[in-house]
Formats: C-alpha cells, structure tokens, sequence
C-alpha cells in the first residue's frame, strides 16, 4: 500500500464536539450544529466549540435531488426555452462566451428532466418538446471534449429509456453522429492526447465506447485508449497507482485522485467488466479520500479547478467505490454520509439564491480561468449532473430515501482515523507525494509535487500546508504564499516548488516532521520549470496541535556565493484584525491567531479583501502579512523560518471564518 498511516487519535473528538455542540445552544460565539453560517467567536474556546455542517446533513441524498437541485433545473429548462440564444443569468451571456462545452452540458443536465418526470406528468410532454427545440438550437454550436462526452452520454441515457426519438429529431442526431467524436484530440499515429492534461484520456475513451455502444463505430478504439490510460500511469506512477496530470513532470492534484474514479464510472455506465487492476487503484484514490473526510462536505484543498468540484471529486471516487464493493461494509454507510454532506453543502452554500446560480464567482470567490464566468450556465448543468448520477447509483443499491448515519456516529468514525499519513504519488529522480495530518476534525494537506506546465509558478501548487477555508492559496496567482521568492542579481527569480528530493516523515507523540531537500530551485521565467543550481535548500516541517513550523536552510552552490536583489515571502490569510510586534502578528479574528517569521529583514501587513488576487474559491483572503530582505549576497547558508498558530482543537467550516 502507498499510504502510510499512522497514530489514532489520542482524544475522543466525536464525543467532545458532539457534546459541545450540544450546550449553549442561546450562545452568540458558537456556530450552532447544522449552521452553515460563518462563526462569530472563538472556535478554539472548548466552552463554545461546535460543530460546522450543512442544514440538510441528516436529509436522505436523493430527497435533496428531488426538492432542491431538480427544480433548479427546471427554472433553468424554462428560461432557457424562452431567452434561447438570448439566455443571461446574474447579468452573464451564456452564449457566445467561449464555452465550448455548453452543448452538451446542456443535453446531459436537462435529460435528468426527461428520465426523472414520470411520463403521467403533465410537465413530461412539454419538456420532451423543448429539450427537442433546444437540440435543434445548439446542435452546429462549438462542443468539444467534455462537451462531446456530456452529449454521448445524454444520448445513451435516452435510448436505454425509449426516448431518444421523441426527444431529438432526426435530422439533429444525424449531425450529432458526424461531430460527436474523440478523434481531433487524439493522435491518430500512437493514441497520444494532443496539448492536453491526462484527465482528457477518460474523455476519449468514453466518447469511443459510447460510439461503440450505439452502433456509430464498429471500431475497437476504446480499448486501445483504455491501454494507453494504463501504460501511462504505470510510467508516471509504477507501483503507488495515481495519475500524473502531465507526461511526467509531477503534477499530482484533484485530478490524479478522481480519474480513476471516472474511469470506473464510465465502465459502469457502459456495463463494462472493471478489472482487479483498476479496482486496486480505485482503492488507493479511496484511501486519500477517507483521510480527508470532515463533518463539512469539504472536498479538496490544493490545486487548480476547485470551487464545488473540490467536494464532487470526493462524491464520484466514493459512490464508483461503494458500487464495486472497493469499500468495505463499514465504510459504505460513512461514503453515504459524507456524500449527503457534499450535495447538502452545494445547495446551501454554492448555489446563491439572488443569483439563481451557482456562485464560482462573486462576493469574493473566484475559480480559475478555466471556469470563468462565461461558463456560468454549464457550471450549473456539469455539477447537478454529477449529483444527480451518482445519487441514481446510491438509488440502485438501496440508498434511496434512506437517512444518512446520525452525526454522532459520523464523527465517531473520523475520531478513530490516523492522525497522519504519507501518500506516495510516484519516486524516481524526484519525489512526487502527500502528507495529511488531522488535528481533530480539521485536515492539513502538504503536496509535494510539481505544477508542471503553467501552474509550477502559480501558489495553489506550492510545497506549503492547505487546510480548506484556514489556508488557502489563490487560483492562478503567483503571490509567494509561504514560502519564498528570491530575485537574482541577474533578473532571474527562483522559488523552491518543483525538484523536490529526499522526502521523509517521522512521527513522535502528537508531532509529525517532514524534511526534503531541493538541489534545483525553479526558475519561474517560463511556462515549464527550469532548473537553476545556485541555490539549494533543505525544508523541515514540524505539524503540532494547534502550530506549524517551516524551516529552510538556503545554500549557495559550491560555485561560489550568489548575489541577490531581492527576497519576498508573503501569508495571506482569511484572519483579520492584525496586531504586530515586529515580525510578529496576531489576529482577533479568524482561525489563524499568529504567525511569526525569523530570516527575512522587514515585515509588514496589509488588508486585501477587496483585492482579487487574494480571492479564493470559497472566499476572500483578508490580510497578508508581507516580508522582504533587500539587495544581499549569499555567501553562507541563510535560514528562514515561520511558525503558524491556528485555534485547536477546530473544526472544518463550510464559510471561511
């Protein structure tokens, strides 16, 4: 096994909290059991500690399908059958702003209409005619990859219930079976995506099997594009089973854990056999999963393309799991819960009623570009499409309208989880990995690993701890969160993010220590990494109840000592209210109480709430605490360290507090 774990947690958090969340419930400072509201007091105060959950955390999953996310469909099913090309919502275009998946997250979303309305239903006909309509109005629109498969499987989903002729005519599935197809981002010579991330693998074989499905190709090109998705985590990966996201360069993320939990879901829609092999992966993506799992529905907390999807991520490993039995009896009821958390967390706080949206955007969440605001209806189509088919598997093994666990026991089961872990991702010229440590409920993430391509320069790729909505990088911001930005004498700037050695874990007590060394620097000037020997670096961590420390120690090569402009290192944080103390600061508000900095000559705060590259997906970052040292040579080992206090024991909010 590639997860290492160790040490059960010494307290029993499930019978503090739960109890704790049951006192002083007229309390102002407390956020009360089932308040999706942000905190207004000390959550580190065991007087007032709570638990944080959705409202609807004890709700049966399908019932929140069925009262919540289906009629937000059908308020969008209608607009769109008025406003057609016209569409807006919260004041954004849908059309003709460059998603070029939009047909068919339109055409999977709104089926889940047609297959859930009971055909009595006077509603049935007339959203069999406008789902007809909508599909004549946007069939020779752009839809490529995801949309091709969204739209595949849209198509099959019809005709296995019989209604595939009623709801597109001929003449559109006769231009859906010409475009629809995998090829254009494929090479055709050796099955090799062309300039894009692995996760696209699992789009081309689904579109081919589906092709295949139907009748459209007579072809075997899905095997072959499941060969190659094997033979290439077996390169990057070998042995510990995760996906790189580039041809190995290291990028481990969201999607390395979820992809095989895709492929096994679209193995599933397609009754397809799913082999030991992938059962196996399947099983160590399970593994990061239930060391992250928490009271909230919060999902991911590291790398690109997070927001909601963070948290589906999660729902779509467990439910491929729970369906193949990968997990065991006891854990099947606990997938259900979180799972319930997850849809329960997209209703109450992604989705803003004044919108009439999903929010990825406004009141100071941001998401990538990659899922910017011109996509708001497909992000409203692609998310409930993910609740909605995984409930439908949940429903089909006897989960439907059935209660998730009581809290008590949910929590119970997290308290008995290993406080640590150490998830290999792949080994070699350098060390691809991730270490969990839980402080009570809460969960801290330190991924080592490589950006890659674009992102090695960007933050929420950094070799520094995430905990979600308590430390939270920016997406595609380049601030040097935590960790430091030297700038050469020559011009050239160099962090220590991508070329990671040596990595090491050792576990006394309640103290978990992580050390690694870096030879290279990355030298931020270009899209991919570029090795930089002048300076290196050896990082020690040391993770404590309540406190993080981070301590480099930089050398110059043996070449000779390296001039330097300028060093800047920054934290920002969703705490506020800052006292300093020279390069210590304390906060009145928030989860972080201090961070302190020793290495670096200045620092200083500044507020940066209304600043957007300080916005998280969740939420807006607050203040950052800036340090510098000017122009300087290094001649001797210089070392760096922060140490970082946050309120323990805490809890995972669903708001930032």
């Amino acid at each position: 096994m590639n997860t290492l774990s160790h040490r059960v947690l010494g307290t029993s958090i499930a019978a503090a909290l739960v109890a704790l969340a049951a006192c002083s419930t007229s309390s102002d400072d407390a956020q009360q059991l089932g308040d999706a509201g942000p905190p207004q007091g000390d959550a580190g105060d065991a007087g007032t500690l709570a638990l944080s959950e959705p409202k609807l955390a004890g709700t049966p999953l399908n019932t929140i399908m069925t009262s919540k996310v289906l009629p937000q469909l059908d308020f969008l099913f209608n607009k769109l059958s008025v406003e057609k090309k016209d569409f807006t919502l919260d004041g954004t275009k849908a059309f003709g702003g460059g998603d070029t998946f939009l047909p068919g997250k339109i055409a999977i979303g709104f089926s889940y209409l047609l297959l859930q309305t009971p055909q009595s239903d006077p509603k049935f006909a007339e959203y069999l005619k406008r789902y007809q309509d909508i599909a004549d109005l946007t069939v020779d629109d752009t839809n490529k990859t995801w949309g091709i498969y969204y739209y595949m499987s849209a198509i099959n989903k019809l005709k296995n219930a019989g209604l595939l002729d009623q709801a597109v005519t001929g003449t559109t599935l006769d231009k859906l079976k010409s475009s629809l197809v995998w090829r254009p981002f494929v090479n055709q010579t050796d099955y090799s995506l062309i300039n894009l991330p692995t996760n696209y693998y699992g789009v081309a074989f689904s579109i081919a099997r589906l092709r295949e499905i139907l009748g459209w190709d007579t072809t075997t090109d899905s095997q072959r594009l499941m060969d190659k998705m094997i033979e290439h985590y077996q390169t990057y990966s070998g042995e510990y089973g995760f996906s790189d996201e580039t041809d190995g360069q290291g990028r481990f993320d969201r999607y390395s854990v979820l992809f095989i939990g895709e492929i096994c879901q679209r193995l599933i829609e397609t009754n397809m056999d799913v082999s030991a092999q992938l059962k196996s992966w399947l099983r160590k993506s399970v593994d990061v999963i239930l060391m992250r799992l928490n009271p909230a529905g919060n999902g991911f907390d590291y790398g690109r393309s997070l927001g909601p999807y963070a948290d589906t991520a999660f729902v779509e490993v467990l439910t491929a799991a729970e369906h193949l039995d990968v997990l065991t009896p006891a854990e099947k009821p606990v997938a259900y819960a979180f799972v319930t958390r997850v849809a329960a967390k997209y209703v109450e706080f992604w989705q803003d009623d004044t919108m009439q949206s999903v929010n990825l955007w406004d009141n100071g969440r941001r998401a990538d570009g990659y899922r910017g605001k011109s996509r708001i209806l497909g992000e409203n189509l692609s998310l409930p499409h993910q609740l909605l088919y995984t409930n439908n598997i949940w429903n089909g093994d006897a989960y439907k309208d059935k209660a998730p666990m009581p809290t008590s026991d949910f929590v119970a089961y997290l308290d008995k989880l290993p406080r640590t872990s150490l998830t290999w991702f792949a080994r070699g010229d350098y060390d691809r990995a991730l270490v969990t440590y839980r402080d009570g409920l809460r969960i801290i993430s330190l991924p080592l690993v490589n950006g890659g391509t674009t992102y090695h320069r960007l933050n929420p790729y950094f070799a520094v701890p995430y905990s979600y909505n308590m430390l939270s990088s920016a997406a595609d911001s380049d601030y040097p969160h935590l960790q430091p930005k030297f700038t050469l004498g020559d011009g050239k700037q160099l962090i220590p993010a991508a070329f990671i050695k040596t990595v090491t874990t050792e576990e006394s007590g309640t103290t978990l220590t992580v050390r690694y060394t870096q030879t290279e620097m990355d030298n931020v000037a270009a899209a991919d990494p570029i090795k930089d020997t002048r300076i290196a670096l050896a990082t020690e961590y040391k993770f404590e109840p309540g406190q993080i420390t981070r301590t480099d120690k930089y050398s110059p090569s043996p070449a000779g000592s390296v001039p330097l402009s300028a060093i800047a290192m920054e934290f920002a944080s969703y705490s506020d209210h800052v006292t300093i103390d020279g390069k210590h600061f304390t906060y009145a508000t928030g989860d972080v109480t201090s961070f302190e900095v020793s290495g670096l000559d200045t620092c200083t705060v500044k507020e940066v709430g209304t600043d957007p590259v300080y916005q998280t997906p969740t939420g807006s970052l607050q203040s950052s605490v800036v340090c510098a040292t000017g122009p300087t040579t290094l001649e001797q080992p210089l070392t760096i360290q922060w140490v970082l206090k946050y309120r323990s024991p805490g809890v995972p909010s669903i708001v930032p507090k």
